[in-house]
């Protein structure tokens, strides 16, 4: 073997140094600032031609250009970064929705920072604190409410609070109950079960009203015999998990005769759903059952569940819009709330009261 090839080899196996912003720019014969503006989408690159931004996108991909994120940071004095506070992130509701934030603030550019409180007080208190205390440009809040003035800009999914300087991002529980009822109204459900979400929920009260007045409507009974309060006697409910609905699926049974069940989440439904078939209990034909959320998983039971529908990657994607725009535009007057409209999914689980067999 050869020096040459010795040399060669020697400096083949050492990583290349990377290409700053100066070196591309003497590379393309542009001034740095130009190359600055096309690589950070700034509002100034509206006055550089395509054809120049091309020929400067394509030079960077070439030569495997990275920005210095922390160099923009400091001469824009932004770091950046948002900050998301959930109840927790293992249940579909939360999950769903931040697929949505994480894809519309990473296509702006952004990253970001999830605090979880588990529906304890302190911690409702501390998470956006110590969020902003690291440097977040702003804060997403979901199913959390605000209990505090911040300095930084602040958006909340399902917060149902008006609260100055905050936009609001929610789903018409009015509208979406009703859709729920009547259907089942519509199938001859007269006896009709339900379970109230815990208090940990903002949802709960609004959600809860939505139900009264769909039942007053329809003509529909609302007997407290028949309604199961989520997590009742926990002193700090938490998020939903399916242990609760087969809990209180298993007293419904014991406590009063209905054909249906509307559930205050999918979560609650799932769990709802094995206490019946564990009674010897068929869904539909015995009992049927409506969820709310449409999570994931509500496709693919057996039955398939039978759900309101709420857009959660499309609340969580306009969540995150709403922040950004606070951000850019602080100071000036936002929208305060933004109600999206739900839909119901029609799945297995429900059926007409008339194939009710022996089996209650």
């Amino acid at each position: 073997m050869t020096p040459s090839r010795k040399t060669n080899r020697s400096k083949s196996s050492l990583p290349a140094k990377p290409i700053g912003l100066r070196e591309l720019a003497q590379y393309l014969k542009l001034s740095p600032a130009t190359v600055s503006v096309v690589i950070n989408d700034s509002p100034a690159a509206k006055a550089i031609p395509e054809r120049t931004k091309e020929r400067v996108l394509q030079a960077a991909r070439k030569l495997e250009y990275r920005a210095n994120f922390f160099a923009r940071s400091l001469s824009l004095r932004r770091g950046f970064m948002v900050g998301v506070v959930v109840p927790e992130l293992s249940e579909g509701y939360a999950a769903s929705i931040m697929r949505g934030i994480e894809s519309q603030l990473l296509a702006e550019g952004y990253c970001y920072f999830v605090a979880s409180h588990q529906g304890q007080p302190d911690r409702i208190r501390q998470c956006p604190r110590m969020l902003i205390d690291r440097g977040v440009e702003g804060v997403i809040f979901v199913n959390t409410p605000v209990v505090q003035e911040l300095t930084v800009p602040v958006v909340a999914i399902s917060g149902h609070q008006r609260v100055p300087g905050v936009t609001n991002i929610a789903v018409d529980n009015t509208q979406a109950t009703f859709v729920a009822l009547e259907h089942l109204v519509s199938l001859g459900h007269r006896q009709i079960a339900f379970f109230k979400g815990h208090r940990g929920s903002l949802d709960t009260e609004h959600r809860w009203k939505g139900i009264l007045a769909a039942a007053s409507r329809l003509g529909i009974e609302v007997c407290p015999s028949m309604t199961a309060q989520l997590q009742r006697d926990v002193p700090h409910p938490g998020p939903s998990v399916p242990g609760e609905g087969y809990v209180n699926g298993k007293k419904l049974l014991e406590t009063g005769q209905f054909t249906a069940l509307f559930a205050f989440n999918d979560i609650s439904a799932i769990g709802a759903i094995r206490a019946f078939r564990d009674a010897g209990l068929r869904v539909p034909e015995d009992v049927s059952v409506v969820g709310f959320d449409d999570i994931q998983a509500a496709a693919y039971l057996t039955p398939r569940l039978t759900t309101v529908r709420q857009p959660l990657q499309q609340m969580g994607e306009m969540a995150a819009s709403q922040l950004l725009l606070r951000i850019a535009n602080r100071g000036k007057k936002m929208r305060q709330r933004i109600l999206l409209a739900p839909e119901l999914v029609v799945r297995e689980s429900t059926g007409p009261v008339a194939a009710i067999g022996s089996g209650r």
